[in-house]
């Protein structure tokens, strides 16, 4: 219900696929995660996988260090519901045979690969599996022609790597892919990222690249993949944390979420809480945002702990509680007053509320 009064007019970009998932164009911005499992580990990595997936990640990638990985690729991607992308960086065998076992996509530096010979023969397997490539750039992984130019990472170096990768798949007739330009860096990302958005219609993956732990990372994150998006720049994210896969994609959303990008699950709007508060507001947001997590359809929930913020933000909601005086707090449904509720256990009764409303929703 809560309404947003401004849209973000998204860079126009040719449309590509990963397996079923398209990118780009007026496609919803897609949102990846990567396993931190040993890919050999298969049931390990199905399993986080399968994790991923239930929280909403539309791809996910793994790591295909040896043989061993790409060979247990091909029961991964029978397993896993979303196209999973191998990561590959310098052998080219695994790119090969990653392509053959069921990737959807390869993540690769064709100036990292080696000869043209072996570029060629990796364009070539992407081409027979109806695979993609993401031509991922990264700060720190340049070539050593592109350091040698710039002397040291910068949003130039990050460009120019891009663009020369891009000659490379082009002048092999190959025009399925996406295209990143990371550094830890937020800065540097942005620069790069805008100058490339100007240079070409390839959709563009964003992160900032080994983010940080959970806190540090996520709001890095935000910083910089929210400032891109909010110039209507990406078409697929993936948010970069110390942390298990879930948290990304949870991070993921949120960001997308917050600027009306995607909607998915349940936000809640809550005041910060102080001594006005008629009810633990801290507590009851986190129990919530714990117990609600399962759900996917889109609703906006305030929780707010008094009457100064509470009525206005609840109008503007699907449902909201407003503390009140005597412990007696005011239901908005539909932005509505619906009822006084007193003396009540208000986790379990918003939970049983929500929970019903979103099973309406589904009919």
């Amino acid at each position: 219900m809560l309404r947003s009064y401004q849209k973000i007019d998204r860079r126009k970009t040719r449309v590509i696929n990963v397996g079923k998932v398209a990118i780009g164009g007026d496609n919803p911005i897609a949102v990846q995660t990567m396993t931190n499992t040993i890919t050999s580990n298969v049931k390990e990595t199905i399993a986080q996988i399968e994790r991923s997936t239930k929280i909403g990640a539309d791809l996910v990638r793994v790591s295909v260090p040896d043989e061993e990985s790409t060979h247990a690729l091909k029961i991964i991607t029978k397993e896993s519901e979303v196209p999973i992308i191998a990561d590959i960086h310098f052998h080219y065998k695994r790119a090969l045979e990653a392509a053959d076992n069921g990737a959807a996509c390869l993540r690769i530096n064709p100036g990292n690969i080696g000869s043209e010979v072996r570029v060629k023969e990796v364009i070539s397997a992407a081409k027979n599996n109806n695979c993609s490539i993401r031509i991922g750039v990264n700060a720190g992984s340049l070539e050593k022609q592109v350091l040698e130019k710039f002397s040291e990472p910068n949003p130039k170096a990050l460009v120019e790597s891009a663009l020369l990768n891009m000659k490379i798949l082009e002048d092999n007739d190959f025009y399925n892919f996406k295209i990143s330009v990371k550094a830890s860096d937020i800065f540097m990302t942005i620069k790069a990222y805008k100058q490339l958005a100007s240079l070409c219609d390839y959709p563009l993956h964003l992160g900032i690249t080994e983010a940080g732990g959970k806190r540090t990372g996520s709001i890095k994150s935000s910083i910089g993949i929210g400032n891109l998006l909010l110039n209507g720049i990406g078409d697929t994210i993936r948010v970069s944390l110390s942390d298990e896969p879930e948290e990304e994609v949870r991070v993921g959303f949120e960001i997308l979420k917050s600027l009306g990008l995607r909607n998915r699950g349940i936000k809640i709007i809550a005041c910060p809480s102080c001594a006005r508060q008629q009810f633990p507001v801290i507590e009851t947001v986190k129990k919530l945002e714990n117990s609600l997590q399962d759900i996917t359809n889109s609703m906006t929930v305030s929780i707010i702990g008094c009457v100064v913020n509470g009525p206005g933000e609840a109008q503007m909601t699907d449902i909201g509680i407003t503390g009140g005086g005597n412990g007696t707090h005011m239901l908005y449904i539909d932005g509505k007053k619906d009822r006084r509720v007193r003396n009540v256990d208000l986790v379990s009764y918003l939970e049983k509320i929500i929970r019903n409303r979103s099973e309406n929703l589904k009919h």
